[in-house]
């Protein structure tokens, strides 16, 4: 039933579209219905097979704002929307994919390293001659034949699950003093180098394709994972210091960071060059005020690469502050189904696994709405499930797919947890020596052959 509810969302905003745009009624009502069912039903049915005890909250939440993404994109591009149709579809195959061959969470534990080097050679992939390509400023993309794609959205999936293998195993000698100097007990720091060595490199290789949301995303993550893990809010004020240290170095050796700190700071000064974006973002949010201006009414098409990095924007001039506020309480929906999963997760693996994962979703998200309304400088990300790009989807439905693995797993093991006994029945009370009269070996049981000898 949330499917359908979220299928026709999807088919009555794109009506809307297209009266706003058109004036006519779209004439692939019915089509339209019977492939966004069908994309919705596919993982739904893997669910129900594969997946059983699985929330069933996710999933039509996804649905939700993939529709609502793919009715935003088609009214400002058609053939962007063709094209995220097409993924949307490879996005759903990836997600059963990854419940045929993952049955169990314990599996990708066991090959974490594997994992980590996988996912670092994915990072590094975009340095590479003839391979990367340079998109925007930043070195992110990777070109094989008509194809191009981030592989940094399955990479931070991969170094997600690496921290949280490894954290699961050592969490004992990250959070307990075990090092002696002088008469003071100290954190060993050995067991915490693998885990500095795959954080350093990984934001060594982002730094070397100017990537500056990605890598404040991986060192997040890594920071509330170590957090999560060991309960040590000194690593938290450790990262907040590591993290000054970074931007202050950052704008001062990254022409990059520099405009987007300067852009963020006062994007009118530079309304004709870099700030261009954000002047037309605040702009359409200012048109759209409460209830927008209507789906296929608004002129969101005058912000640049409005279709991935600034989609948001659109979605407040045409559906205005209720439209805004609808997206993102679908996302603290989604986040929040992600931290219960963790909650009710079997395993310490699985627990940091899918508390990981949710949270570099919200944190992804964070950090896009926090650019485009000012809050923080941009930092070039995709809207997960919403915003164009086939990359972003085809590793979100992945992530999605995992935690609906370890909400299964969840789900199985409260099903089979013994029951309570009951709790024993009360008794008379008994004074001490009609106890010790009861249980002396010579005492009368009141059998006809009178009181029974003790045997040894």
């Amino acid at each position: 039933m949330l499917l359908l509810m979220a299928a026709l969302i999807t088919v009555a905003a794109y009506v809307l579209a297209a009266l706003g745009t058109t004036a006519h009624m779209p004439d692939d009502i019915g089509p339209l219905l019977g492939v966004i069912l069908g994309l919705s039903l596919v993982p739904h049915f893997a669910n129900r097979w594969l997946a059983p005890g699985a929330s069933p909250v996710m999933l039509p939440i996804v649905a939700f704002l993939n529709g609502l993404g793919y009715v935003i994109i088609t009214r400002l591009d058609y053939h962007e929307a063709t094209l995220q149709a097409g993924w949307t579809a490879i996005g759903v195959f990836a997600y059963v994919a990854t419940l045929v061959l993952i049955r169990h969470s314990r599996d990708l534990e066991r090959y974490r390293y594997l994992i980590a080097f996988a996912s670092i050679g994915l990072l590094f992939l975009p340095l590479v001659p003839h391979f990367g390509v340079d998109i925007g400023g930043a070195r992110l993309w990777v070109k094989v034949g008509p194809f191009t794609f981030q592989p940094v959205e399955i990479g931070k999936i991969g170094i997600c699950i690496f921290f949280a293998s490894y954290l699961a195993e050592k969490r004992e000698l990250l959070s307990t003093p075990t090092t002696r100097v002088g008469n003071f007990l100290v954190l060993d720091p050995r067991p915490i180098a693998p885990l500095l060595l795959t954080w350093g490199v990984s934001i060594l290789i982002m730094t070397a394709e100017r990537d500056v949301g990605f890598s404040l995303l991986v060192f997040c993550v890594f920071l509330f994972m170590l957090w999560t893990a060991t309960g040590k809010t000194s690593y938290l004020a450790i990262g907040a210091i590591l993290f000054v240290a970074a931007t202050f170095v950052g704008a001062h050796l990254f022409t990059q960071v520099n405009e987007r700190i300067a852009v963020w700071i006062d994007p009118w000064k530079y309304s004709a060059t870099t700030g261009y974006q954000l002047v037309q973002a605040q702009y359409a949010f200012g048109s759209g005020g409460l209830a927008g201006t209507g789906l296929g009414l608004g002129h969101p098409d005058v912000i640049p690469v409005v279709t991935s990095d600034f989609i948001f924007a659109a979605i407040g001039e045409e559906m205005g502050l209720l439209g805004t506020t609808i997206v993102l309480m679908a996302f603290l929906a989604l986040i929040g189904t992600g931290l219960r999963i963790a909650r009710a997760a079997r395993s310490d693996f699985a627990k940091l696994v899918a508390a990981g994962l949710t949270v570099t979703i919200g944190l992804q998200t964070f950090f896009i709405l926090a650019g485009v309304i000012r809050v923080l400088p941009l930092t070039g990300m995709a809207l997960p499930f919403v915003a164009y790009g086939g990359s972003s989807l085809l590793a979100n439905y992945v992530l999605v797919a995992l935690l609906m693995r370890i909400s299964d797993e969840g789900a199985r093991t409260v099903a089979v947890r013994p029951p309570t006994p009951p709790p024993p029945r009360a008794t008379a009370p008994v004074s001490p020596g009609a106890a010790l009269a009861q249980n002396h070996p010579m005492a009368d049981t009141g059998s006809p052959e009178g009181p029974k000898k003790a045997t040894s």
